[in-house]
């Protein structure tokens, strides 16, 4: 067994995940609702509580998810980036021990409810078009870096994809297609650099709309994907107009048109079968391609 003389500690962390929890804001009898998820890391300038079991500079997770708490209900969540900033100032300026701090928060996807076009003051629902999600990070000393992105966001055309003219061998069986169904589910991070005065809402929402107009072309006619990876890289340069470092992943599901002959059927790719549990999917990811 090695003494711990011989042993370098490369990394110390610890911190409190998945703290989950609902604020409110009020104006007049309107109501506005962020419901987030939030996970908080810190590393300590000694590691005397690894090493030596001295917990005395330890700040316990429960402390960490209180303080979490109350800077929500004292600052609000006017975006999910400036409270993760929020976060990361209060451990950097509030603790000497701290050396690091990192947060991640995510967003439950509510949206106001509308009736008749009318807007309801108090109710609201939950729309599966994509989870927000956020990062911030800091070490003593150093410049606050903040991350944002989407995440579980579903996209699916079903015409203009193909794939074709790929390298085959002996052990080649994917026929060549040149009209499927493209379908997946997209993961999408980019970085702000060091914290600045940004408009958060405004950029998240432009590169949302960047990536549905880079995955479906325009609306009358759409646009041709020849692959995944061009779709992915698509994608990309449309961010890269708003951002500096981008990172794609999209994951793919397959569909496959049922063959109805024995059935006496002809079936013009009105029917398919979906294989997202059966074939693996396609990762494809970038990172730190820069404008």
């Amino acid at each position: 067994m090695a003494h711990i003389k011989d042993v370098e500690v490369l990394n110390c962390e610890y911190g409190k995940n998945t703290i989950k929890f609902l604020r409110l804001h009020r104006e007049g009898k309107k109501h506005f609702v962020k419901e987030v998820e939030v996970c908080t890391h810190l590393r300590l300038t000694s590691c005397h509580e690894y090493l030596d079991g001295n917990n005395s500079a330890v700040i316990p997770t429960d402390t960490i998810k209180n303080i979490v708490l109350v800077l929500a209900k004292k600052n609000g969540i006017a975006t999910l980036e400036q409270f993760a900033i929020d976060i990361c100032q209060h451990f950097m300026t509030t603790f000497c021990q701290v050396a690091y701090v990192k947060t991640y928060v995510q967003e439950v996807p509510w949206q106001r409810l509308h009736e008749n076009g009318i807007p309801h003051i108090h109710s609201f629902i939950c729309v599966p078009n994509g989870i927000r999600f956020c990062e911030a990070e800091q070490c003593r000393n150093g410049p606050l870096i903040v991350f944002a992105g989407i995440k579980d966001l579903k996209l699916m055309k079903t015409t203009q994809s193909g794939f074709e003219g790929f390298y085959k061998n002996e052990h080649t069986t994917l026929p060549e297609r040149n009209d499927r169904i493209l379908c997946g589910e997209l993961f999408c991070k980019w970085s702000y650099g060091e914290c600045k005065d940004f408009d958060f809402d405004c950029i998240w929402n432009k590169i949302r709309e960047c990536i549905l107009e880079a995955f479906a072309g325009p609306p009358d006619c759409g646009e041709y994907s020849p692959s995944y990876q061009k779709t992915v890289n698509s994608i990309q340069m449309h961010i890269l107009s708003k951002v500096q470092v981008i990172e794609v992943v999209l994951n793919n599901t397959f569909y496959n048109v049922v063959d109805m002959k024995n059935l006496g059927l002809t079936n013009d790719k009105e029917v398919s079968k979906c294989s997202k549990h059966n074939l693996p999917g396609l990762s494809l990811k970038i990172l730190s391609l820069k404008a």
